[in-house]
């Protein structure tokens, strides 16, 4: 089985490759789904967060809520966060991985996480594929799926952009690179390409 690493910076549509990826035949995971499943009250992840960042991340539920936790580490704190999260998050994706190669040796598995290669979590696939645009892209993308005003997204964008390497530092230790600024067609064509190799390299030819 090929393991597949698919990360990239804010709103630069990894959701939408991975989409492409899994409509051609690939085993998907997002490890941020596994994050959330972390912060769940009375989980260990749970209790070191709340112990880490205090009591007003919390909702009245005592549920942590992503939006105030995401305002207090962006961009000072979040690898103290990352320290808490990521080790259990890479061992549970590690897992995942392991469970689709019992079920489908010769199966392609990606994992979209974010904050991949900033983990160190790159070392545990075949192949790392990078996705990128360009700056204002990002920043309308994330007040369209955010429903926030374009000065809004551009300072959010900014901040979260700062926790995390450059798009060029991501580029350089990627195997493969998916342009996602021009069309659809473009990008369905950058990953047709991709998913092409991959096949190939999995079926060792």
């Amino acid at each position: 089985m090929l393991r597949v690493g698919l990360t990239g910076g804010i709103a630069c549509g990894k959701s939408s490759i991975a989409a492409m990826l899994v409509k051609r035949g690939a085993h998907f995971l997002q490890a941020d789904g596994l994050a959330h499943q972390l912060y769940a009250p009375g989980t260990a992840t749970y209790d070191k967060v709340v112990c880490s960042f205090g009591r007003e991340i919390l909702n009245e539920d005592g549920a942590i809520n992503r939006g105030k936790l995401a305002d207090l580490v962006f961009p000072g704190r979040i690898n103290e966060l990352n320290a808490i999260v990521h080790p259990e998050v890479v061992k549970r994706q590690n897992s995942w991985m392991s469970e689709v190669e019992q079920s489908d040796p010769h199966g392609i598995a990606v994992v979209e996480a974010a904050l991949l290669i900033e983990a160190g979590a790159d070392k545990d696939f075949d192949k790392v594929i990078v996705v990128t645009c360009d700056f204002e892209q990002k920043v309308e993308r994330f007040a369209r799926r955010s429903n926030v005003p374009l000065q809004v997204a551009r300072a959010e964008v900014e901040r979260r952009s700062a926790a995390q390497f450059s798009d060029e530092e991501k580029t350089r230790r990627a195997d493969y690179i998916v342009d996602n600024s021009g069309s659809a067609e473009d990008t369905e064509r950058q990953v047709e390409r991709i998913w092409r190799e991959l096949q190939r390299l999995e079926s060792g030819n």
